[in-house]
């Protein structure tokens, strides 16, 4: 047998640092050898003409100013000195046999404990208004005292040939930090100038076997599963508005079929001249795996996960230089195991929750989302259908289309899959609040889309007194009676300085119950909250489909204009619900209309923003008569 690079490290007693990398599809692996280098901050990642791996641990989300436990764990770069490449049936068998080398399994939260976190989260953080859907870890733990270098590399031929569909199939061995997984999920690429996002929700088990047609048409079906990947692509767009001057656009859905569970997936696409390090900074890190809004999400995670997650949730980014600078591939860190140097084996794992969620039915997803990796690592026995599975040296199955699948993109709103031209420019500038939700950011986008000139502030930093044409005050999480909260005290004031002033504003959703407030309604928690649900309501005479992300309403109490202020109000027979307030100079509404789910959502956006600023401009075209007679009596 030839000596190849893989040969020497398997050889070798105290291998230097090696990651050996599958990508999806691909025929071939690459066999990645070098030193490790420690860094702060993603902007530190060497970038100075060799390639780099990056282990990325989530408690770097802290760089874009979120909450996250810390544990220390270093953002551990592999700057690669040799490669090879070498087909995957060659390196599977010169592999390590995969002996059952775990023991001692155990979940470091009981099933009946996280059932109860999930109904805490439901009930605290969802029904208080905190977020649309969060993910909440746990652990399975075991032992060994197996060689770190030989253990992962047994591992991951494990999961190459027993695992399908994978993203990435990889291990990794760093001094004191060693990993092997099977990632099914790409967080952020960037190719050639062009950026992906591949976010991945709604999980159908079927342990035994291949799905069953049946039962998977069912899933297709499930109101719950299909609104989780809903709130996951809008979560992801914010994050293209905020790197692609040109948004993103949507492809798919598509079905990500794996051994043991099968997913549902988009791709989104857009283009970006950043620096990597910077798209990978602004897109930290997936909801898939935090939560929306992103910022409240950690914050949530912060106050009910008991550890630190040390690398789970984060992304291990590979920088490959080009002619033109550097690409990058950054794979969400799931469906992994870790080992460290003392021979602990943890496998993380996490469930999203939303308002619909069954306590008992998340448990079981985490079990499920574990089970891969806990076979391949021998914690768990191989069922016999999976050990009859074809090795995974072949190409990959592709991502499939579904009639079920589809069909749901008739509920989408066609500006985020379809081109966007160029609007003309209108010569008016606009000011975007930005409330404590990166929906500012497609907000900002569709303004800009409609010939505005927007820019976003974060709410602390926003003046009271705007020079811009147009002040948008943005969507948030929360409750927006809490006066003690600074963000909420300061909405207030900003809005009612811009009330005051009489220019014309704009306000959204968390904005909107502020605007309602300040104007005399009542504001109450809605019998259910409406996170990630899609409606059609009547916008002043003229029916919308609009997706809506509230906990929280304002109630008309029978009136047909607002007590102070006047202004018109769109409500909800029945229910008195407010939609929609609009005014002179003023108009509000509460629904996103910049979400994915809102089909109506940019006609609704240009028919309110068109309202407020003609107003304006006839106001001025009256102060310019009432000037003109002045100067000629005079």
């Amino acid at each position: 047998m030839t000596m190849t690079l893989l040969s020497t490290l398997l050889a070798a007693s105290e291998p230097p640092p090696f990651a050996v990398i599958r990508r999806e599809q691909e025929a071939a692996l690459d066999v990645l050898v070098g030193e490790v280098v420690d860094v702060a901050h993603l902007a530190d990642i060497p970038l100075d003409g060799a390639e780099v791996l990056a282990l990325v641990p989530f408690r770097q989300v802290r760089e874009r100013g979120f909450d996250a436990l810390d544990d220390g764990a270093p953002l551990r770069c592999l700057v690669v000195r040799e490669r090879e490449t070498l087909p995957v049936d060659v390196a599977i068998d010169r592999l390590p046999e995969h002996p059952v080398v775990v023991g001692d399994l155990a979940v470091d939260i009981p099933d009946a404990e996280y059932a109860a976190t999930v109904r805490r989260v439901i009930a605290d953080e969802i029904g208080r208004g905190e977020g649309a859907n969060f993910v909440i870890r746990r652990e399975f733990t075991g032992t060994t005292a197996a060689p770190a270098a030989r253990t992962v590399l047994g591992w991951l031929r494990a999961l190459l040939e027993h695992e399908r569909g994978a993203f990435w199939t990889f291990a990794v061995h760093t001094p004191g930090l060693s990993a092997a997984g099977a990632t099914p999920e790409r967080h952020v690429s960037q190719v050639g100038g062009v950026v992906s996002m591949n976010p991945i929700s709604g999980t159908f088990r079927h342990l035994d076997g291949p799905p069953d047609a049946d039962a998977l048409a069912a899933f297709l079906g499930d109101v719950k599963e299909r609104e989780e990947l809903v709130m996951v692509v809008d979560e992801e767009l914010k994050m293209m508005s905020a790197v692609c001057p040109d948004g993103g656009r949507i492809r798919g859905p598509f079905l990500k079929r794996m051994s043991r569970l099968t997913h549902t997936e988009y791709l989104l696409e857009g283009r970006s001249a950043l620096d990597p390090r910077e798209v990978l900074r602004r897109t930290m890190f997936a909801p898939t795996v935090t939560g929306s809004p992103m910022g409240n999400a950690c914050t949530v995670i912060a106050r009910h996960e008991a550890t630190p997650r040390g690398y789970y949730a984060g992304v291990l980014a590979r920088f490959t230089p080009t002619a033109a600078g550097y690409d990058l591939d950054a794979p969400i860190l799931i469906r992994t195991a870790y080992l460290d140097g003392s021979g602990t084996v943890r496998v993380p794992v996490g469930a999203t929750l939303v308002r619909h969620s069954d306590p008992d039915g998340e448990v079981a997803e985490t079990h499920a989302k574990a089970a891969g990796v806990l076979t391949a690592i021998g914690a768990l026995p191989r069922p016999d259908a999976a050990a009859a599975a074809p090795r995974s040296g072949s190409v990959a199955e592709a991502s499939a289309s579904h009639p079920l699948l589809d069909a749901r993109n008739a509920q989408l709103a066609a500006f985020w899959s379809t081109p966007q031209p160029a609007a003309a420019p209108r010569d008016v500038r606009a000011l975007v609040v930005d409330a404590g939700d990166d929906f500012t950011t497609m907000l900002a986008h569709q303004l800009r889309h409609l010939g505005l000139d927007a820019r976003i502030v974060p709410w602390h930093e926003a003046p009271t007194a705007a020079e811009e044409e147009l002040v948008v005050f943005g969507p948030g999480p929360g409750d927006p009676r809490d006066a003690a909260d600074p963000r909420m005290a300061r909405l207030h004031e900003l809005i009612a300085a811009r009330l005051g002033q009489g220019a014309p504003l704009l306000a959204v959703c968390l904005s909107h119950q502020v605007l309602a407030r300040l104007s005399g309604l009542a504001i109450a928690p809605l019998a259910t909250p409406q996170q990630g649900l899609q409606r059609t309501v009547d916008v002043f005479g003229e029916p919308a489909v609009v997706g809506y992300y509230n906990t929280f309403s304002a109630f008309d109490a029978g009136h047909r204009a607002t007590p102070r202020g006047g202004l018109e109000i769109a409500a909800e027979p029945g229910t008195g619900v407010v939609h929609a307030l609009r005014g002179h100079g003023v108009a509000s509404v509460q629904g996103h209309l910049e979400s994915v789910l809102s089909i109506d959502g940019l006609a609704t956006l240009e028919r309110l923003v068109d309202g407020v600023l003609d107003a304006d401009r006839a106001d001025e075209a009256v102060r310019g008569v009432g000037a003109a007679s002045v100067s000629r009596a005079r």
